[in-house]
C-alpha cells in the first residue's frame, strides 16, 4: 500500500521495557476462504496498518470504497474471481493488457480467474473489448463497490455466456476433471509472521500479490502495542550462546533508539534504526503452481535457513489441506504458461 501521510508521533515513550521476542509462523488463511470478496480484500488490507481491531460487520464496504479512491491497488490483489465463458471467443486482447489474468480453455469456452485489480485495469485499458466488458459487467454486478468509479456503458452481449464458478465446483468437479486447471485456478493466502530478511526475500516471488504490516504507519511506542517493539527469535544464535547475548544487546538497543526517537519524530522516521530481525506480518497470495514453485523453492536445503524454518512447516500445511498435492515442483514463474507447458512441468 502507498504510505504516504505518515503522522508524527505525540506520545511520550515508555520506560522499562522496551521489547518483545516471538517465534516466526506462517499459517495458511484458509477462513479467507469463506468470507466475501470484500470482507477478506478488508482484512488483508488492515493487516498493512494493524487496525484489524476496527473489523465490523459493517466496516468491509467502506474499506474498500476507500481503497478505490485512495488508489491502494494492491489491496485490491487479494480477492479473486473465476468465470467460465461459453464460448470460444478472441481473448488475446485479454491475454495482452493483463498477465495477471488466468486464461485456460474449459468445455467450449474459457476458464478465467483474475483479481478485483486485474479487472479494472483490463478495462481502463480495454472499455471496447466485448470479453473484457463482459466479464467487468459480471464482476461489478456482484461487486459494485470497485467499480463504481468507472463508466460501465455499452450494451453486455456477453451477460448470457458468463457464469460465475464458485470455490465449491472449482475444488470439487473441477478438480476432480481437470487437476492441473484447478492448480492455475485455485488461490491460496499464507500469513507469514516472520522477521524483514524474510519477507525480502519473499517478495522476490512473481507474480504473486503481497500486503506488508508498514513500519511506516504502525506507531509500536502507542498502546495498541504495549508501547514495545516486537523481535523475531534468532534461528542462528541459540539462547545462552555468545552470539545470542550479542543480538539481544541489538535488540535493546533498536528499540531503544527507535522508541527514542518517537518522542520528536515520525515512525517512518524512527523506523530507520530498526534492525532486520523487527517482526513484520505479510500475506503471499498465488495459485497453487506457485506454491509448488515457492515450496520447492524455499523448502531445499540450499534455501536460507530462516525461510526454511516457516517453509518447512507450511509445506506440511498445504498437503495436509489438499490431500495429493506435493507441493515441490518447480515451475516457471508466471501465469502465461500454458496449460500443455504445466502438463509437461508436471
Amino acid at each position: 500500500m502507498a504510505e504516504a501521510g505518515a503522522k508524527r508521533s505525540k506520545k511520550t515513550v515508555a520506560v522499562g521495557k522496551m521489547y518483545r521476542i516471538i517465534d516466526p509462523s506462517a499459517t495458511i488463511a484458509s477462513h479467507l476462504d469463506g468470507k466475501s470478496v470484500e470482507e477478506r480484500i478488508e482484512e488483508c488490507g488492515r493487516i498493512c496498518y494493524k487496525t484489524e481491531d476496527k473489523i465490523t460487520g459493517m466496516s468491509a464496504i467502506g474499506f474498500g470504497r476507500k481503497m478505490v479512491v485512495d488508489m491502494h491497488n494492491s489491496v485490491l490483489e487479494m480477492a479473486v474471481v473465476t468465470y467460465h465463458v461459453l464460448a470460444m471467443g478472441d481473448v488475446r486482447k485479454l491475454r495482452e493488457v493483463s498477465k495477471y489474468v488466468v486464461i485456460d480453455e474449459y468445455e467450449e469456452g474459457y476458464l478465467i480467474t483474475g483479481s478485483i485489480r486485474a479487472f479494472r485495469e483490463a478495462y481502463m485499458l480495454c472499455p471496447q473489448d466485448t470479453l473484457i466488458k463482459g466479464l467487468v459487467h459480471a464482476v461489478a454486478k456482484r461487486h459494485p463497490i470497485f467499480f463504481e468509479d468507472m463508466v460501465l456503458g455499452g450494451d453486455n452481449r456477453m451477460e448470457q455466456l458468463i457464469e460465475k464458478v464458485e470455490l465449491n465446483m472449482l475444488d470439487g468437479e473441477i478438480r476432480a476433471s481437470s487437476p492441473k486447471l484447478w492448480r492455475r485456478h485455485r488461490f491460496v493466502a499464507v500469513k507469514f509472521i516472520v522477521n524483514r530478511a524474510v519477507t525480502h526475500e519473499l517478495v522476490r516471488h512473481r507474480p504473486c500479490a503481497f500486503l506488508q504490516e508498514s513500519q511506516r504507519y504502525c506507531n509500536y511506542g502507542q498502546d495498541r502495542f504495549d508501547r514495545l517493539v516486537t523481535f523475531i527469535k534468532p534461528l542462528f544464535f541459540p539462547k545462552g550462546t555468545p552470539e545470542y547475548s550479542e543480538w539481544l544487546r541489538s535488540v535493546r538497543f533498536s528499540a531503544k533508539q527507535y522508541l527514542k526517537l518517537l518522542e520528536t519524530s515520525s515512525p517512518q522516521a524512527a523506523r530507520t534504526v530498526l534492525i532486520n530481525s523487527c517482526k513484520t506480518e505479510i500475506i503471499v497470495f498465488c495459485n497453487i503452481v506457485q506454491w509448488n514453485h515457492i515450496l520447492h523453492m524455499r523448502t531445499s536445503p540450499a534455501a536460507e535457513p530462516s525461510m526454511r524454518e516457516v517453509m518447512i512447516p507450511l509445506q506440511a500445511q498445504m498437503r495436509e489441506l489438499f490431500s495429493g498435492e506435493s507441493f515441490d515442483k518447480r515451475s516457471p514463474e508466471g501465469f502465461l504458461v500454458s496449460k500443455e507447458e504445466a502438463e509437461v512441468e508436471a
